[in-house]
């Protein structure tokens, strides 16, 4: 009887820890979106180069967090303080175009703006590779 008890408080333990281990930071708050980005028209047509260029942006400065297929499973991930979010979603992937950019471009709290960093143009290339995540 005291095996039986020391093994299943074993096991309970070792699923508590593993629960606690792979758990995601919590969903952050909506964002607020200005109303003229969110029904923006992304003005980059998708290509093949768009996307390349785009999935060129996204390993420099995306994927640290977002992960490498965009599931939220980036190695920064876990020093998070939200869920940076899965781009293979259909909640992800249901915003419009504009929304993704005034996202990448402006940022918020842990996720950094990239306003003076990349121009819109690749912005945009961003928002088209983004868009192959798709699960």
């Amino acid at each position: 009887m005291k095996t039986t008890l020391a093994a299943l408080l074993t096991a309970s333990s070792v699923i508590l820890l593993m629960a606690m281990i792979t758990a995601q930071p919590p969903k952050g708050k909506p964002w607020k979106i200005p109303e003229n980005y969110k029904t923006m028209k992304n003005v980059v047509k998708s290509s093949d180069a768009s996307i390349q260029a785009g999935e060129g942006l996204y390993r420099k400065n995306c994927a640290s967090c977002h992960g490498k297929t965009g599931l939220g499973d980036g190695i920064k991930s876990k020093n998070l303080e939200t869920f940076p979010g899965d781009f293979s979603s259909a909640e992800f992937q249901s915003q419009s175009d504009g929304i993704l950019f005034y996202q990448s471009k402006f940022g918020r709290n842990e996720m950094p703006k990239y306003e003076h960093k990349i121009d819109d143009s690749d912005i945009w290339n961003l928002v088209n590779y983004m868009r192959t995540l798709r699960k």
